[in-house]
């Protein structure tokens, strides 16, 4: 799989999502199978840019891996100054947001609103693509609401305008993350682009995965809340694409010892003061195949202090041995 210049590793890719996929994440996800990893997306808002979150989003020094920065605005000048920063940041990639649903970001006429505005999308585009030298690819939805679908279109609009690869999720902005996804969409286009198609929305096991690949024709697949604290799907996804078995599930020893470093360099990356907050929801997730009746996660989310965590999930995991 390549994208412009950049050769990944496979056709895997660790879907930006905003408070997700930070420096730590991304890392791990890499770490665990990830052909390449998207960070969350920093606003193109130049107001912003100086934040302590907008700074942190900007860290891709030493980052393993293809370095991808995804942006999201509406305004064309904005968004090609955001690119151009990220790249001055280390981006090796920019993606441009045209698929998020959420009504703070439609709100601002950015993310999945846009596809309501070929015109505008075309501008932006343009301009993001003129301002930077490394690849430049687009997410999308498949449009703005289930009898309004035109990722056709704009996935050609894209390849004229010189965009890379477009990612598409499969559903459209109305639909959220509601009901399942449908990959006919995904399918029609790659067959009316030559440009990379990734194929993203519910692909949720390795059964899954092979499955969306061989019915769409995709070149790669965008992986999300599936790997929210099981970053080791990417491993599995491609143990069966590659030998068509499943991986035995992960020894505990390892999920301990994955999850406990995953959290220190949390603590590390964002400090004692906020770190021991965002440890807690990825330590949420990596828990709810292991503690259904929720209490420990409770007891764990009241914690306030970095190396308190650590100490829990310690004796958390010495009691299930």
């Amino acid at each position: 799989m390549r994208i412009g210049h950049l050769q990944l590793a496979n056709c895997l890719i660790a879907a930006p999502m905003a408070g997700v996929t930070d420096r730590p994440f991304r890392a791990l996800c890499h770490a665990m199978g990830a052909g390449m990893t998207v960070s969350e997306m920093p606003s193109s808002n130049p107001e912003v840019w100086r934040t302590d979150k907008s700074r942190l989003r900007m860290v891709h020094s030493d980052e393993p891996g293809i370095r991808a920065v995804q942006i999201a605005g509406s305004n064309p000048a904005d968004m090609a100054a955001a690119a151009v920063i990220n790249v001055a940041n280390g981006a090796q990639l920019i993606d441009i947001n045209m698929g998020c649903p959420a009504k703070k970001v439609n709100r601002k006429l950015a993310g999945s609103a846009l596809l309501q505005y070929p015109d505008l999308i075309k501008q932006i585009l343009m301009a993001v693509v003129h301002a930077v030298d490394v690849p430049v690819t687009l997410k999308i939805r498949t449009g703005w609401a289930p009898d309004h679908r035109n990722c056709v279109q704009i996935a050609q609009l894209a390849e004229d305008c010189s965009i890379q690869a477009i990612t598409i999720h499969g559903r459209t902005r109305a639909c959220l993350f509601n009901g399942d996804a449908e990959y006919d969409s995904i399918r029609v286009v790659k067959q009316c682009v030559s440009i990379s198609v990734i194929a993203n929305g519910d692909i949720t096991d390795p059964q899954k995965a092979r499955a969306v690949l061989d019915y769409t024709g995709a070149d790669a697949l965008m992986i999300g809340r599936a790997a929210q604290g099981r970053p080791w799907i990417f491993r599995e996804i491609q143990h069966y694409l590659d030998t068509g078995e499943l991986l035995l599930p992960l020894p505990l020893g390892e999920v301990k010892y994955l999850l406990m470093e995953h959290v220190r360099k949390l603590h590390d990356f964002y400090g004692p003061g906020k770190g021991f907050r965002i440890a807690r929801k990825h330590v949420s997730w990596s828990l709810q195949a292991h503690a259904p009746d929720n209490q420990f996660r409770r007891t764990f989310n009241a914690i306030e202090d970095a190396s308190e965590q650590l100490e829990a999930l310690e004796a958390y995991f010495a009691n299930l041995t």
